[in-house]
């Protein structure tokens, strides 16, 4: 006998349908094609197990499954239960009347209950693009699923469940989630505020300027000044997440494995801040079984890089074309996948080894020399890359003593999403375009060329610090940032003078 069934394989952050076709017949023997890996043949053996114990007996004529397409190479345990129930089918046990209305995945214990399987969402939505009335999956990725729309999302403890809703006997709840109301109601959750930081008004300013133009920005200061805890505060003054973004780092994070148990939708910025010892495929994806990377999962959000000088050199080099082209393409000999990669990058470094060079009241113990190595382990084109670079100096006693609380996170955010407004409106027509950030060439000559005077400091600038033709583009942007949060529609001298201040590390003569 011969039955159809549904399952997908996970590509990149989409799912594709698999077909599983499993036909019975005389003789003794087991057969899995359809460029199965290790993981999909050992599901044999967890079958036979799960269902022997939730007394079922494993047929003992000859069983063939075939996973079409089969030129797709099909990973992992999550075609478990859709395997055992295509050979139940197969012969006879289950009811094959409404199989071809669902698609079913799930990975089985030995004892018949399943666990959670990744990249819930991606399949939820294949399925519900595929015309299927319904998705069965364990019960730990249902929320995370039933966000997609008009699709029954079904929810399962274990392989007799899913036996008895085939064959008539239970019926199944669908999980309803509430996608709006839960994404609006999670918005506002953050840990970090700029209210607890004391002092570093001008830091808290050029945070709120990359906010606003999704800006790169790197902190170079003493230990102990406070570019961690800024750095953690970003997220609570970006703009929030449209549903459309957070879906799409959702299934991300879903197909990565990241989202918690019961999870549904991200309704925050993500926040990734990995350790200096990070490897290359960690930081970019890939791997023998594909995998988002750092700077996808940060993808709408923020990758934080502390103590930059650090990281392995040949690490930073990779952030060089995703930072450009905001996607990430991964290469190998058996696969070709893309990974969106938009990301705000915010790093953080001491000033030369030993943390003190430039401190105001400490003494510095390294030569020029280990100043300029230590700083060199940075490349021009990746600092190149990051548009604002500030410096800090430790808070005084004076001003950390203070009891009265800064600035709210929540007011900066305001005059963000005012800013980010505007940029919206401005780049309604320009496709892949959504903050100043983003703007070509093309795009800096329309929208922001300075008048003659601005002209003449932007041209003093770049011949007294050696600017470069990069570094140029940089300063138009963040001067066009800074011209939005003030609500000016054209760039006036003082917008560009606060841009070309936050290019510290571009001059010559910065480490002595």
């Amino acid at each position: 006998m011969l039955t159809k069934l549904f399952g997908a394989a996970v590509q990149g952050i989409d799912a594709t349908i698999v077909t599983i076709e499993v036909n019975s017949s005389r003789g003794i023997k087991f057969f899995l094609v359809g460029l199965p890996d290790s993981a999909v043949k050992e599901s044999h053996e967890r079958i036979m197990s799960a269902l022997q114990v939730n007394g079922y007996k494993f047929p003992t004529c000859q069983i063939v499954v075939n996973m079409a397409p089969a030129d797709i190479r099909k990973e992992g345990s999550s075609y478990d239960l859709p395997l055992a129930i295509g050979i139940l089918a197969a012969t006879g046990t289950v009811s094959s009347d409404k199989l071809n209305r669902y698609l079913i995945i799930g990975e089985l214990g030995l004892d018949g209950n399943l666990q959670p399987i990744k990249g819930a969402l991606p399949i939820a939505i294949c399925a519900r693009e595929q015309g299927l009335e319904g998705l069965i999956l364990p019960k730990q990725n249902a929320r995370e699923a039933a966000v997609v729309n008009n699709l029954k999302v079904f929810g399962v403890e274990n392989i007799t469940e899913v036996i008895e809703f085939f064959n008539g006997i239970r019926t199944l709840e669908p999980t309803i989630v509430n996608t709006r109301e839960e994404f609006y109601r999670s918005q506002d959750n953050f840990p970090f505020d700029f209210a607890d930081v004391k002092g570093q008004e001008n830091v808290k300013r050029a945070l709120e300027v990359a906010a606003a133009g999704g800006h790169n920005l790197i902190m170079i200061g003493a230990p102990g000044s406070g570019k961690s805890m800024m750095a953690k505060c970003l997220p609570s003054i970006l703009p929030p997440l449209t549903l459309a973004e957070s879906l799409e780092t959702t299934k991300i994070h879903s197909v990565a494995g990241k989202l918690g148990k019961d999870s549904s939708l991200i309704a925050v910025r993500p926040f990734r801040s990995p350790h200096h010892t990070i490897s290359q495929v960690a930081m970019v994806g890939g791997g023998s079984s594909p995998q988002p990377g750092e700077i996808s999962l940060a993808h709408n959000g923020v990758l934080f890089l502390d103590e930059l000088p650090e990281f392995n050199r040949s690490v930073l080099e990779v952030l060089r074309q995703p930072l450009e082209d905001r996607r990430i393409t991964i290469s190998r000999s058996k696969y070709t996948l893309e990974y969106p990669a938009s990301f705000t990058l915010i790093a953080s470094m001491n000033p030369c080894p030993c943390g003190y060079y430039n401190h105001p009241t400490r003494h510095c113990v390294c030569s020029p020399g280990q100043v300029q190595r230590y700083l060199n382990k940075i490349s021009g084109p990746l600092l190149d890359r990051i548009d604002i670079q500030i410096e800090i100096v430790p808070v005084p006693f004076e001003k950390l003593s203070e009891q009265t609380r800064g600035e709210s996170s929540a007011a900066i955010r305001e005059r963000v999403i005012r800013a980010r407004q505007i940029q919206a409106n401005r780049f309604a027509h320009d496709a892949g375009v959504h903050c100043n950030a983003q703007m070509s060439s093309r795009l800096l000559h329309q929208y922001a060329l300075p008048d003659e005077k601005g002209l003449s400091l932007l041209r003093n600038a770049m011949e007294r610090f050696h600017l470069s033709a990069r570094a140029y583009d940089r300063i138009l942007k963040v001067s066009r940032t800074i011209a939005d949060l003030e609500n000016a529609e054209h760039i006036q001298p003082h917008h560009l003078a606060e841009a070309i201040s936050y290019r510290n590390l571009d001059r010559e003569n910065w480490a002595g």
